[in-house]
């Protein structure tokens, strides 16, 4: 089934907000649909599964690891009618381009990816494909500390917070992150 119109939606958010778990859930009710489907994850993201997006409470899909954004496109195949891209923080600057082609062309684009690094800021391009997109969902996890809503990923080194001018990209899962609120957010600089 052929989309008259392509589109971009970006779902983002902390680490532990559901985005991959969301993602999952529309990629499986596209296939539902019997829309062509292909998905693809940066290749770093090794963390639950080599060729399949895993969020963090087990669920899974199928999906291509690339290295590049330009991966993505010669790996597309024609008949593709949507395309998941998970952890787009990651990938390089074509990113941004690519997935404003695809929409043109009438692919629906369904992209995951934080909006902010363990330190607050803006992460990759998130902050373009979000200017560009039809639709943003932004999730929130659980505050660690408070329970309140948590909008922002928190490192931790040993127990404690990363410092402000720790490397930005340390792929990881529970055991180096937390979710947690504005007030319970803290980089030492």
């Amino acid at each position: 089934m052929k989309h008259h119109t392509g589109s971009l939606e970006i779902i983002t958010g902390s680490m532990f907000c559901g985005k991959t778990e969301e993602l999952i859930r529309r990629l499986r009710r596209a296939t539902i649909a019997r829309q062509q489907v292909q998905v693809f994850k940066p290749v770093i993201d090794v963390r639950y599964a080599r060729t399949e997006l895993a969020s963090h409470n087990g669920m899974t899909f199928e999906a291509r690891p690339v290295d590049r954004a330009a991966e993505i496109l010669e790996a597309l195949d024609p008949e593709t009618t949507v395309v998941g891209i998970d952890e787009a923080q990651f990938f390089d600057a074509e990113i941004v381009s690519l997935v404003q082609r695809l929409a043109d062309r009438g692919v629906r684009v369904i992209v995951g990816g934080l909006d902010m690094d363990f330190r607050g800021e803006p992460f990759g391009f998130m902050p373009l494909l979000m200017a560009q997109a039809e639709r943003v969902d932004k999730l929130h996890a659980i505050c660690m500390v408070c329970g309140e809503p948590a909008s922002r990923t928190q490192r931790l080194v040993d127990g404690r917070p990363a410092r402000y001018d720790d490397p930005i990209v340390i792929v990881g899962a529970d055991e180096l992150y937390e979710a947690r609120c504005r007030r319970h957010h803290q980089v030492p600089r």
